[in-house]
């Protein structure tokens, strides 16, 4: 069996940045055990597997060790490979995922994700955060993931986290974030317990952040980056119950895969 396989680099303007994802055009489902195993061998943050359907595309997400419900990157990847390589003749595409509906539109040079807006409630235990963490947040939040709240850019920059204990913790991950220098926010992303020790780009922690800091700004639209070592730029506007997120995105490999 050989499988057509894009490598592109999502919420970058250029190769090397961003948040790396493979993504699969499939005729039809393969087994989860060989799904899970490509995405083994893959190695990066997420692989995404899409199947063509009446209304769009059915899209699934696995990391290196499991599937997951929600990933924006890797969406986001997803959606340049149904416009640029797939030729996709509308606007809008449209997938059908674990989270629901997922629209992502064309918009000039940039994608745009109408994604669920996933507000994070008030979390007490600052304790076992600050342990894993090196350093104790201003006050932790929790929806999908924890959301960890620092004073400035410098200490979310500064983080050195003990990955045994954060793969320790209850929920996935921990979104760390703090008001920015030069835009609205600025964050890191740690979820050892999927196989990902430090996301590069996280497009589903900017479903968490972006109504945590539209609370406290009163704010509905944000520039954020996500400061790992690749970095990478969201654009973020609450809308209701929705998050929309902009970025771009760039292919650095088209390759083939061969199943025995």
């Amino acid at each position: 069996m050989k499988l057509r396989q894009f490598q592109i680099d999502a919420f970058a303007s250029k190769v090397f940045e961003g948040n790396p994802a493979a993504v699969v055009p499939l005729g039809e489902w393969l087994p989860d055990s060989v799904m899970q195993s490509i995405a083994r061998e893959n190695n990066v943050s997420e692989t995404a597997f899409i199947v063509r359907t009446e209304s769009g595309y059915d899209l699934r997400w696995f990391t290196p060790n499991v599937e997951v419900d929600l990933c924006g990157h890797a969406t986001l990847a997803s959606a340049f490979v149904v416009f640029t390589e797939l030729k996709h003749p509308d606007e809008v595409v449209r997938f059908m995922t674990k989270s629901g509906e997922l629209a992502v539109a064309r918009h000039q040079d940039q994608l745009v994700m109408d994604f669920p807006a996933l507000t994070p409630e008030p979390f007490d235990d600052l304790q076992s955060l600050a342990a894993a963490l090196g350093r104790a947040p201003l006050e932790v939040r929790v929806a999908k993931h924890y959301v960890a709240v620092f004073e400035k850019e410098s200490d979310i920059r500064t983080l050195k986290p003990d990955m045994g204990l954060l793969s320790r913790l209850e929920r996935l991950g921990v979104c760390c974030t703090a008001p920015g220098e030069h835009v609205d926010f600025v964050s890191r992303f740690f979820v050892p317990k999927a196989g990902i020790p430090e996301d590069p780009v996280t497009g589903s922690a900017h479903c968490e952040m972006t109504p945590y800091w539209a609370e406290r700004t009163g704010k509905t639209r944000f520039h954020a980056r996500q400061l790992s070592a690749r970095g990478g730029e969201v654009w973020c506007e609450l809308k209701g119950k929705r998050v929309e997120l902009k970025g771009r995105a760039v292919k650095f490999m088209d390759a083939t895969i061969i199943i025995p």
